[in-house]
């Protein structure tokens, strides 16, 4: 696979890890070997980053397009993420309001659907 596929896999920014992973593919067998024994760049690239948009998200508790209406658009690393949860902007404050508005809807949603499914049958 393209090493930009597997660094979406990997949880990583395909720009901070080394060029030996860049500029070649890889291997299921390979990414499942990083997946169960990571090397130390990958563990330390995990830990403290610079993290790709949609761990940067997750970490937040946003959305990727929350993290664009917020103004981040780059990657960011642990320390910065940290640094934005104890700042806690008014756009994270209200990002993670609408993120917790859309959770609440799937979840009233997949309990409407499975009633439906229990008396349809």
């Amino acid at each position: 696979m393209k090493p930009a596929t597997a660094a979406k896999k990997l949880g990583v920014y395909l720009e901070a890890t080394p060029a030996s992973f860049r500029e070649g593919s890889v291997s299921r067998a390979e990414l499942n070997a990083l997946q169960t024994d990571p090397p130390a760049w990958l563990a330390e690239l995990r830990r403290n980053g610079p993290h790709p948009r949609q761990v940067v998200a997750a970490r937040l508790g946003v959305s990727i397009a929350g993290l664009a209406r917020g103004g981040i658009t780059e990657p960011l690393t642990t320390e910065q993420i940290d640094a934005l949860r104890q700042e806690f902007p008014e756009w994270l404050r209200r990002e993670r309001a609408t993120q917790a508005e859309v959770r609440k809807e799937g979840a009233r949603l997949r309990a409407r659907d499975a009633e439906r499914a229990a008396a349809g049958s």
